[in-house]
């Protein structure tokens, strides 16, 4: 009797754990926040989490190149980084695994409108830790061809890689802009056209990062991460777009 008591007591208790990890209220009270939830995390159980901090500028008068940051240094054993903004025209932003890097990440992306930005780190337990912040946008930047496209002189930058580094005290941080235009498909008569995944590398061919990137990031988008100390520089680049073009470049200190 007293174990099947005891055992009773064990399934409420997980049941009520569960239902208070997938029903929480959305901070930011938005729309779209059911939705994301099933397209984004696939229905999967979360945590609205402070330690997932979201930085973005006050206004953002440019709605083509929003600077974006996304620091989760405080939570651990990280497997996924998801950022998603809920009411653009195409949500997903980019995902960003630290396989030997900080969970910290910087970028610009475009917006159509105000709208919470996002970011959601997956942990080994399963859940998924959430984070983010509303922006105020004076919008329309998802639906305007590239600046590439519209002056044709694309095909002569396509894939050229820039970088700096900077080395600190216990990481290293590199900056790296790849030139691509980045188009969402939802200008009128211009074709989606975009990068779609970063794989970075170091000298000895161990995985640094991997970076899955969609249509919302800026035009030539640039990328900022810190990587551990023990990595053998260059980093190297390896990539593709959605019509088979290849990156390839070194990141040299």
């Amino acid at each position: 009797m007293y174990f099947n008591t005891f055992f009773l007591f064990l399934l409420v208790s997980i049941s009520s754990v569960t239902f208070a990890v997938d029903k929480q209220t959305d901070p930011l009270e938005s729309p779209s926040w059911d939705v994301m939830h099933s397209l984004i995390l696939n229905e999967e159980a979360y945590l609205f989490d402070n330690r997932v901090i979201v930085t973005v500028p006050a206004f953002a008068e440019d709605a083509l190149n929003v600077p974006i940051s996304v620091n989760v240094k405080d939570i651990k054993d990280i497997e996924n980084m998801v950022v998603f903004a809920d009411l653009n025209p195409i949500q997903q932003v980019l995902n960003y695994e630290p396989v030997n890097a900080q969970p910290v990440i910087s970028f610009r992306l475009k917006v159509e409108q105000s709208t919470p930005v996002r970011a959601a780190v997956k942990t080994k337990d399963g859940i998924w830790h959430v984070g983010g912040v509303w922006l105020e946008a004076a919008g329309g930047g998802c639906t305007v061809s590239s600046n590439g496209m519209a002056s044709g002189t694309w095909p002569t930058t396509l894939m050229n890689v820039s970088s700096r580094v900077w080395f600190k005290e216990n990481i290293d941080r590199f900056r790296f802009r790849v030139m691509h235009p980045m188009d969402t498909g939802l200008a009128d008569g211009v074709p989606e056209f975009y990068l779609q995944n970063i794989n970075i590398t170091d000298q000895a061919g161990v995985v640094v990062a991997k970076i899955k990137t969609y249509q919302p990031l800026s035009e030539n988008p640039v990328f900022t991460i810190d990587v551990n100390k023990e990595l053998e520089l260059p980093l190297f680049l390896q990539g593709v777009d959605n019509n088979g073009n290849r990156l390839k470049a070194e990141l040299k200190p």
